[in-house]
């Protein structure tokens, strides 16, 4: 069965390679717009699932991995900023403080759909305005769920973490390839 990843992300692609599993990549085009009732686990399940099985439904025959990240602090769901300012906004909320990262995957196959969830709490060191404007001049958090990415100079904001470093990046590689293996997909052979 050919392993699909429905995903331009190239932290995600990087992640799956570290499997040593040869897959494809398909994007999906599905709109990432969710319910603000739903818990973060939810959110993240339910849009790992829609491009997942957009993907699926075009290659029927795969076993398709759809994934996506969002930022909770205090509650509130930061996605990828929309301007320079949204940025700056969103680096000044996450000052000082413990946020969530919450990943969510889903593998689709002919026969099933599995999700889950990781989440992984990050803490910020207390941030100046000239620290957070030299960073989105480097344009790296303009794509990136909670205007950061741990791999990269966000990293520098970083005081700690609890929970999946991988996850944080974008694909929780060590639950997924536990998962793959129910599939039959195995990084180890």
């Amino acid at each position: 069965m050919q392993l699909v990843l429905a995903s331009s992300s190239p932290r995600r692609k990087q992640l799956l390679r570290m499997l040593g599993l040869p897959f494809d990549i398909l994007v999906s085009d599905v709109d990432e717009s969710f319910d603000d009732n739903l818990s973060p686990s939810e959110i993240v399940q339910q849009l790992a699932h829609k491009k997942a099985y957009a993907v699926w439904q075009q290659v029927s025959d795969a076993c398709v991995i759809g994934a996506d990240t969002i930022v909770v602090c205090e509650g509130d769901v930061l996605g990828k900023p929309a301007s320079e300012q949204d940025a700056f906004r969103m680096l000044k909320r996450l000052s000082g403080k413990t946020h969530e990262v919450w990943t969510g995957v889903a593998i689709c196959t002919t026969n099933t759909c599995v999700t889950f969830a990781e989440k992984t709490d990050v803490t910020f060191w207390p941030l100046s305005d000239e620290d957070i404007w030299a960073y989105i001049a480097t344009k790296e958090p303009l794509d990136k769920a909670g205007a950061y990415g741990i791999q990269q100079r966000g990293a520098l904001f970083v005081q700690k973490i609890d929970g999946d470093y991988f996850s944080v990046v974008g694909l929780p590689i060590a639950k997924l390839a536990r998962e793959l293996k129910k599939f039959g997909f195995c990084p180890f052979r």
